[in-house]
């Protein structure tokens, strides 16, 4: 049974990717801040025992390495860096920047990411399928950036693409892939009720585009129909 790692598996995409997933008959280890009240997620564990939820809050990166040598005897075929924060839009413009915000929303989409894939490496190269996903978004291609604004959000999604694209290179030898993937514009809390796309279409979308990969294929910035998007 193939196996996926999710994060901000409680609710939204995360949520999504755990139950298709599931669905499709993949071990599932669906970690949230707080699985106490991620009643949604743990719905999905009546009816899919594969899937178990595990307590992982991206803020406190001990947690982290705690999670990995929990799972040291467990591959990983699937590192999904879904988990993300965009920063409060009133604090995220020009002349009322929150720098201490902007630290945190570094911290989670960035950082966070580079630190599960360095403690589940071992995890992931022992795998049949040895790829790390990451959920970037548009928002965070300098080419494509003609509103401006979002400084945080747009900041922190462009260093994602940067830093995962060097894992690509870095991890190439080792027959580890990565992938950069951008969902859409989807109805969830973030993406909001006036998104053209639900979450059941841009993840599935996002699946195809995961089980068409090849490795050479790492190192790119794809969205959810598998079309290339600019840096």
């Amino acid at each position: 049974m193939a196996t996926v790692l999710i994060t901000g598996a409680n609710r939204g995409l995360g949520l999504e990717f755990a139950r298709q997933y599931a669905e499709a008959g993949w071990e599932v280890l669906a970690c949230c801040r707080d699985p106490a009240r991620a009643s949604a997620l743990n719905a999905l564990t009546e009816r899919w025992p594969a899937v178990s939820v595990r307590r992982l809050d991206l803020d406190h990166f001990e947690q982290i390495d705690a999670l990995a040598r929990d799972l040291a005897d467990c591959p990983i075929d699937i590192l999904l860096n879904n988990a993300g924060i965009y920063g409060h839009s009133e604090r995220s413009r020009l002349g009322a920047l929150d720098y201490d915000l902007w630290a945190q929303v570094f911290k989670i989409n960035v950082l966070a990411p580079v630190k599960l894939a360095e403690a589940f490496l071992p995890q992931v190269q022992r795998s049949a399928r040895k790829l790390i996903v990451a959920l970037t978004s548009l928002m965070g291609s300098i080419a494509d950036n003609t509103s401006g604004g979002a400084l945080p959000y747009r900041s922190s999604k462009a260093a994602l693409n940067a830093a995962m694209k060097s894992l690509a290179i870095d991890l190439a030898g080792r027959g580890i892939g990565v992938l950069l993937l951008h969902p859409g514009w989807v109805k969830t809390d973030m993406g909001g009720p006036n998104a053209p796309t639900s979450p059941e279409e841009s993840v599935a979308g996002m699946r195809r585009v995961i089980d068409a990969y090849t490795p050479k294929d790492s190192g790119r910035f794809l969205d959810f129909r598998g079309q290339e998007r600019p840096w």
